[in-house]
């Protein structure tokens, strides 16, 4: 893993009770940052990672609960953490429904509920960070992205997905414009297939899904001090993976 020291920083990942967002804040953690382990719905589990977060070497850590959708949800767990640990510095916007299927297949909530959790959270969780994190003249933002989407790869299924995660690239780099004189950084981590999904694809390179520590290497080298001119950047963490367009 990437050496870098985050003793300094509180970290926020979006939907790190469990998945990828889990293995994300951990990683944070075994650098000795102060973690907030947000969920929405899984308490039990983000106590457990916020547990194992301290185990591992944070400087601190809480647990805090709300719906990155809603604004106001949006700021209280802002609020919850602000009061336990501090103002956020670093924050990385994990949540996003995915829906596998021919978008015809696609009900109207399920393709809202894919838009929102994964462009509208983005665009709510940075919102409220970037206040703090302009009158400290610091701060990381890095949102978690597609692979697809720097491409402009389209498929036949998955519709509001990528169609949410390009809009997240593309926010990502408006983002970066406009804090170019705040000490902040915005930029993109964009995964091909993340281990454990369900079905392994046929066409992935270097024949593996991408893992978590891939994704967790991308992440770390955005919240190094080393990468403090480094932004509106995206890297693909995609083994090389380019199929032909359908």
């Amino acid at each position: 893993m990437l050496s870098v020291d985050l003793s300094d920083h509180v970290v926020l990942v979006t939907g790190s009770a469990k998945g990828v967002g889990r293995d994300l804040l951990l990683a944070t953690a075994d650098a000795g940052a102060s973690v907030a382990v947000h969920y929405n719905t899984s308490e039990a589990e983000a106590t457990a990672t916020m547990e194992e977060a301290l185990e591992r070497g944070a400087s601190d850590a809480t647990t805090v609960s709300g719906d990155v959708t809603d604004p106001d949800d949006v700021d209280a767990l802002f609020d919850a953490v602000e009061a336990d640990l501090g103002p956020v510095t670093a924050l990385v916007n994990n949540v996003g429904a995915f829906a596998p299927q021919h978008w015809e297949d696609i009900d109207f909530e399920t393709w809202q509920t894919v838009v929102e959790t994964n462009f509208y959270g983005t665009y709510l969780c940075s919102k409220r960070a970037l206040g703090p994190m302009r009158d400290a003249g610091f701060g990381r933002i890095v949102n978690v992205g597609y692979a697809g989407s720097e491409k402009a790869l389209v498929y036949p299924v998955n519709f509001p997905y990528f169609v949410a995660k390009t809009g997240v690239l593309m926010f990502t780099r408006m983002l970066a414009a406009d804090t170019t004189d705040d000490g902040i950084t915005v930029n993109a981590v964009s995964p091909y297939v993340v281990e454990n999904s369900d079905k392994f694809p046929d066409e992935a390179p270097r024949g593996r899904w991408a893992s978590t520590d891939d994704i967790a290497q991308a992440m770390l080298f955005f919240l190094h001090p080393a990468s403090d001119y480094v932004s509106g950047e995206n890297i693909e963490v995609d083994g090389g993976w380019l199929p032909e367009r359908l």
